[in-house]
């Protein structure tokens, strides 16, 4: 849980990004994305729209969705059918203050290198953590552009959309690699958790997933 938990949360936090130079432009949609930690790798879709952004992944027989809104608001559902479990987590503003100091605040050198991922033309950036003192890898592409999900100001000025990107979340690090995006859409009802969730906290969530965030 706690593996799968670090992905949702990586995505959720980085998921897309603003370009004012790009060909073009996303309003509403979904990205697909291969997120990877510690050699699990899982698919994950991003729904976005304006404001809004829900990430939704599978593990096991758990389905995980997070939803935020700019920085004021994340929630976490977990639902696991054959336990018969349905949890939402709402952060409180002050486990949302908890996890926005603790994301890295990044610092870009492009550099010259190019490539294509998923069709894309990108360009490689690299992306300096000052808290941490820790580098990451990044491609961008400016032949997409996306609405800014919740945190894409860790992204904001990197000079395109990430279509790779790696960060350090909760002790361990998400490389997220898009893998299609499409302006399909999205399904009514996407950011609103559904009836039938037992709402709590992150905190109380983390517990008995028996971790800390």
């Amino acid at each position: 849980m706690n593996k799968l938990f670090t992905a949702a949360m990586g995505l959720a936090l980085t998921a897309t990004a603003l370009s004012a130079t790009a060909q073009k432009k996303y309003t509403e949609g979904t990205a697909t994305y291969e997120a990877s930690v510690n050699g699990q790798t899982v698919e994950a879709k991003v729904f976005f729209k304006g404001d809004s952004s829900a990430t939704t992944m599978q593990q096991g027989p758990a389905n995980i969705k997070v939803i935020g809104f700019k920085e004021d608001y994340m929630a976490v559902l977990v639902d696991v059918p054959v336990a018969n479990m349905k949890k939402a987590a709402i952060a409180t503003p002050g486990e949302l203050e908890e996890a926005l100091s603790k994301l890295p605040n990044f610092t870009f050198t492009p550099g010259t290198e190019t490539k294509q991922i998923a069709g894309f033309n990108c360009k490689k950036v690299v992306a300096k953590d000052a808290k941490s003192g820790n580098t990451f890898d990044a491609w961008v592409t400016t032949d997409i552009s996306a609405p800014a999900s919740a945190y894409s100001n860790l992204y904001a000025k990197i000079g395109g959309f990430p279509v790779q990107f790696t960060i350090s979340q909760m002790g361990r690090n998400v490389t997220n690699t898009l893998k299609t995006i499409s302006d399909a859409k999205v399904p009514a009802g996407t950011f609103a958790i559904p009836a039938g969730f037992d709402k709590m906290t992150l905190t109380e969530l983390s517990a008995m997933s028996g971790g800390g965030r």
